[in-house]
């Protein structure tokens, strides 16, 4: 009986979950992610400057393909405890949640835009190790004037 008890509840939490995502990612709605990034400190500078040769590029491009509605890059202002410090957060409005969580093979597009990809590979690998945290952060919208 416990046993029974046990592989029910395990059956539901995990098929619960499975199909809440499967109704969100069916909505035709836009769907934003905030990625931050903490860089080491002394290297803001250097991350962004490889951010954008190196990761930038890629991005627009999803946009130009339509898979992405929009991104955007943001600083903080000020600094904050080290605990809660961010340099950058780059939000990305992707056209559903559907697409934002379908696998995207991006190699193909990588390869097209830098056909170095010993130095692009490097470089990448620098821009990771310069950081001490990232993180993402799906974002939903919160409607204030819906009735309960």
């Amino acid at each position: 009986m416990t046993r029974r008890l046990f592989a029910a509840i395990l059956f539901v939490s995990i098929l619960v979950p499975i199909s809440a995502s499967a109704q969100s990612a069916t909505s035709d709605h836009p769907f934003v992610v905030e990625y931050y990034y903490k860089a080491k400190w002394g290297h803001a500078d250097e991350f962004l400057k490889l951010f954008k040769k190196n990761h930038y590029p890629l991005l627009k491009k999803e946009v130009e393909m339509g898979r992405m509605v929009k991104v955007w890059m943001d600083q903080s202002r000020y600094h904050t405890t080290e605990d809660g410090r961010w340099d950058f957060r780059v939000t990305i409005v992707f056209k559903n949640a559907a697409v934002a969580n379908e696998a995207f093979d991006e190699d193909a597009l990588k390869k097209q835009l830098w056909p170095d990809q010993e130095t692009y590979t490097r470089e990448e690998q620098r821009r990771f190790e310069i950081l001490d945290a990232h993180w993402d952060l799906p974002i939903k919208t919160v409607d204030l004037d819906a009735k309960p």
